[in-house]
């Protein structure tokens, strides 16, 4: 296999992860009338102005959803689905490097969205940019799908489908290696109910987040305080402000955090009587499995139910719980909402459903399958098979796609955490792998 990965590549890659890691990409929905914010629209334009000084053809969405990037002109296509929205920084001051300020330091690239995805889409771009180089013909022709919105409600990816072709197959860079063939459901979900004169909180910021941070004020600090003291919860009291600090993961790995808001809500809940306060505490807990309201939900495809707690807003008028649940390929959700809206009312809570994407599965004897296997394990050495994922990436949007890389199996999964980077060597490694994958897919 030939390595068409030069040092210009190289040096050219790192420089336009640098440049759009720079746009502080989180959803800011209708900013300057723009769909999902400025920045986002901002990034959305350098990037394909990018690709143009590359020789791809470009095209952007006039309400500005998506653009895409493509290379040839066959009919067949294979699609590169990736997205330039990112989380929030999280808390800036655990950050070693200015998270928009993307920095070379010890073989790493630090900043927000070098990990997913703003890293793995210049990798694929420019493993694609190295093939072009190199003089190959390809007999398909290759599309970059730039979405916008993946860290919310995917509206871009459903305007895309909305109004463009369907490609051949395709994958993802927004995931794990070797690759992802089964990926769970995905359920976002409120459960709503009366408001509190008595608390006012607002903790959390994204569905797919596990809250790290969870701040109280109000009369009842001084007991709040010794029940966190007495659990050995970790916080810090600063000027009548009480913050509970947890670890932010990823909701596909919810039972690996630490969920400040659950921690708050254990506190909270032995010195105010308040239905939502107990239904945290006491029903969700910390498991971040739902046992008590599903039981044990497992499948051998996909593995077990991860439940999120992401979000709390309680204000006199009303009390809202954000959820994310990731559903194995295998269960049931109609039931598993019948048991959830059954838990939430007899704690006065009623359910709504917020967001829903049905769960992801390619025939690991599918050509795409087999082809992208062979080509990582050909690159690497590593024959671990496919696996399943609790993640969400835009494979699933359309049919015949997989999530492929970018993260190795024994990398540090950093995304949607404070400190998020990349290792360069790794990114290399990425891509030549994802090279040699497009060039096979592309000249049958």
């Amino acid at each position: 296999m030939e390595n068409y990965i030069t040092s210009e590549i190289k040096e050219a890659c790192v420089k336009a992860i640098k440049t759009i890691v720079s746009y502080p990409s989180v959803a800011n929905e209708g900013e300057n009338g723009t769909p999902f914010g400025q920045a986002i629209q901002d990034v959305l334009e350098k990037t394909l102005s990018i690709c143009e000084d590359l020789g791809f053809t470009t095209y952007i969405d006039p309400k500005g959803y998506y653009g895409y990037a493509e290379v040839g002109q066959a009919k067949e296509t294979l699609a590169i689905l990736c997205h330039l929205d990112v989380v929030p920084e999280g808390d800036r001051n655990l950050w070693k490097t200015a998270p928009f300020d993307c920095v070379e330091k010890d073989g790493h690239l630090y900043g927000r969205g070098t990990q997913d995805d703003k890293g793995p889409t210049m990798m694929a771009l420019y493993a694609v940019k190295a093939l072009m180089d190199a003089g190959v013909t390809f007999h398909k022709k290759i599309r970059f799908i730039f979405g916008t919105d993946e860290e919310t409600l995917w509206r871009c990816m459903n305007r895309y489908n909305e109004v463009e072709e369907t490609a051949t197959y395709g994958f993802a860079p927004d995931s794990s290696f070797p690759l992802i063939y089964a990926e769970k459901g995905l359920l976002q979900a409120k459960l709503v109910g009366e408001g509190s004169d008595k608390l006012q909180l607002e903790v959390g910021n994204a569905y797919n987040v596990v809250p790290a941070r969870a701040t109280y004020q109000g009369d009842y600090l001084a007991a709040v305080q010794k029940e966190l003291d007495q659990n050995q919860f970790e916080y810090v009291l600063k000027d009548d402000a009480l913050t509970v600090y947890g670890l932010a993961q990823h909701a596909k790995d919810a039972p690996y955090g630490i969920n400040a808001l659950i921690r708050l809500a254990k506190a909270l809940n032995r010195v105010v009587e308040n239905s939502t306060i107990d239904f945290l505490a006491n029903v969700i807990d910390e498991d971040g499995r739902g046992l008590a309201i599903f039981g044990p939900v497992e499948d051998e495809p996909s593995g077990i139910l991860s439940f999120n707690t992401a979000g709390l807003t309680l204000t006199p008028q009303r009390s809202e719980i954000r959820l994310d649940i990731r559903i194995p390929v295998l269960a049931d959700k109609a039931k598993l909402v019948e048991q959830l809206s059954q838990k939430a009312s007899e704690y006065g809570l009623s359910y709504e459903e917020f967001d829903y994407l049905a769960p992801l599965y390619v025939p690991l004897e599918s050509e795409l399958v087999t082809t992208l296997m062979a080509v990582y394990r050909e690159k690497t050495g590593d024959q671990s098979p496919a696996i399943s994922s609790g993640g969400a990436t835009f494979a699933r949007t359309m049919p015949n796609c997989v999530a492929f890389g970018a993260l190795f199996p024994d990398s540090v999964q950093t995304e949607h955490q404070e400190n998020e980077n990349i290792v360069l060597e790794d990114a290399y490694k990425a891509m030549a792998i994802y090279a040699e994958a497009i060039y096979r897919l592309t000249r049958s």
